[in-house]
């Protein structure tokens, strides 16, 4: 971590003040922790022997009667998959009584924990609520993973686990030099969700220029069908698709400028071009009547129902929208569409990244247990287990190995193998939450597609967004390097 001014620590902590994040100081549990295994036995060191053999196996050195506390966003991915992790820790630890808890509403319940100096051992940070990680990470609160990531995975202690992991992901942790602060588990495939046997009614493919998408849309809304619906209460769902859309029509250059708070950034053309394709869905009425007002679940819902050709989403929507998706209904996700020959990268070009932001708070009683569940979870078991139960990816690379893929996570794979090296990452959503989510997304975005902005008032509100954002010397400010 670089160092900050105390002018804007200061100002930082009344930033996080105000949002609830700041913990009371406590003892490190880094160094406070007790060293050592579930008995006298594995103190015990020899050379060649015990010692070296729980060295092997218990390489974050961790405590086996010490409890776990453990909390995970129970949302697309639901909680199961970390429940079957810990029942594997449980082998190992027998010892350790394990804490878990599931909940929607990660900050309001977890913030209050980080100010009175318990939070858990380890968190899945994710969803609406999710709390903000650079100001987690400005505050240093969270602790560095690299003792995990260099230590020996769980079925090749040859190998690192960060060797094992998919290309970016370490790299998505660290927000300000070495330190990787957070571990995305899931590998996430972002882009414009369909049903293969709807567009098959229709006689149609998946559109692959813009032009196509119209016109597409046009033949569904003469037969009562929307082209599009998206979570309008949550409108930061549209960056889902919108951002490669605009790295293919600009580069991925403009992304990185957009990510980097540059001045003008969100007035390249690229930004426009996109906006106005956009903004064409709902002035031609190819928007689902109501979307505005719908949440995630009733978007996917009304998706699934064939009320609307396609929707932007991650793909997680597999298995969060699987009760309510046809057993024909041939879930896929499509890279966004070219909008003319200048674009500046090809048809597949795609969003992919980490998703589901882990963390171990540093003030956490029991940190390295924390890291040995993420470290387990890594696993190929783990992995498999969260492949067949959630329909998704893992940070890990490859996995999938003897599964039947179902159709959306296949489609997935099609669609990265198809990308190839054209796929983006943009961070402004791990960087700076409360600005993607709230302004860029709910005060922007959502305005525009409801109607109430158009592209240029939607880019010059953003614009001012972004400006104050930059401005502000108690927000943390983080590059591209």
């Amino acid at each position: 971590m670089g160092s900050t001014s105390e002018f804007s620590r200061r100002d930082l902590i009344k930033r996080a003040a105000a949002l609830g994040l700041i913990a009371v100081p406590t003892m490190s549990a880094l160094s406070a922790c007790a060293a050592g295994g579930d008995d006298d036995d594995d103190k015990k060191t020899d050379s060649g022997g015990k010692g070296q053999k729980d060295a092997e196996m218990k390489p974050l050195n961790v405590d086996g009667s010490a409890p776990l506390d453990v909390v995970i966003f129970d949302g697309g991915f639901g909680q199961q998959y970390a429940k079957d992790a810990e029942a594997e820790y449980k082998k190992a630890y027998p010892k350790a009584e394990i804490k878990h808890s599931g909940t929607q509403d990660i900050g309001p319940q977890v913030q209050p924990r980080f100010n009175g100096g318990t939070p858990p051992d380890l968190i899945d940070n994710s969803g609406a609520k999710q709390m903000d990680l650079g100001t987690l990470v400005g505050l240093k609160q969270l602790t560095d993973l690299n003792a995990l990531l260099d230590a020996p995975s769980l079925d090749d202690p040859k190998k690192k686990v960060r060797d094992t992991l998919r290309p970016g992901v370490v790299e998505m942790g660290q927000f300000d030099g070495e330190p990787v602060w957070v571990l995305y588990y899931a590998y996430t495939v972002y882009g414009i969700w369909y049903s293969k046997t709807n567009l098959q009614k229709l006689d149609e493919q998946y559109p692959q220029t813009w032009d196509d998408m119209l016109k597409v849309c046009e033949k569904a809304k003469k037969k009562g069908v929307a082209g599009w619906t998206y979570a309008g209460q949550h409108p930061y769902y549209l960056p889902f698709s919108l951002y490669p859309f605009i790295a293919k029509i600009g580069g991925a250059d403009v992304l990185k400028r957009i990510d980097n708070l540059e001045p003008d950034s969100w007035k390249d053309p690229a930004v426009k071009a996109a906006f106005e394709a956009y903004y064409e869905l709902y002035k031609k009425g190819y928007v689902l009547q109501g979307t505005p007002g719908l949440d995630h679940i009733q978007s996917q819902t009304a998706w699934n129902q064939g009320k609307a050709l396609f929707i932007p989403n991650g793909s997680w929507v597999e298995n969060e929208s699987k009760k309510m998706t046809p057993a024909d209904f041939q879930m896929a996700v499509g890279a966004p569409p070219s909008l003319d020959k200048s674009d500046k990268m090809p048809f597949g070009t795609l969003w992919a990244s980490g998703g589901e932001p882990f963390i171990v708070p540093k003030s956490a009683k029991n940190p390295q247990g924390g890291m040995e569940l993420l470290r387990v979870m890594l696993g190929k078991k783990s992995t498999q287990n969260f492949i067949k139960a959630v329909s998704s990816l893992t940070s890990l690379n490859g996995g999938t190995e003897g599964l039947s893929l179902p159709p959306g996570l296949a489609s997935s794979q099609e669609a990265l193998t198809k990308a190839g090296g054209n796929v983006v990452n943009p961070r402004l959503q791990d960087w700076y939450v409360t600005l993607q989510k709230e302004k860029i997304g709910k005060g922007a975005l959502g305005e525009m597609m409801a109607g109430r902005l158009t592209p240029d008032e939607t880019i010059k509100k953003i614009q001012k967004y972004v400006d104050d954002t930059r401005k502000d010397d108690s927000v943390k400010k983080y590059k591209h390097k």
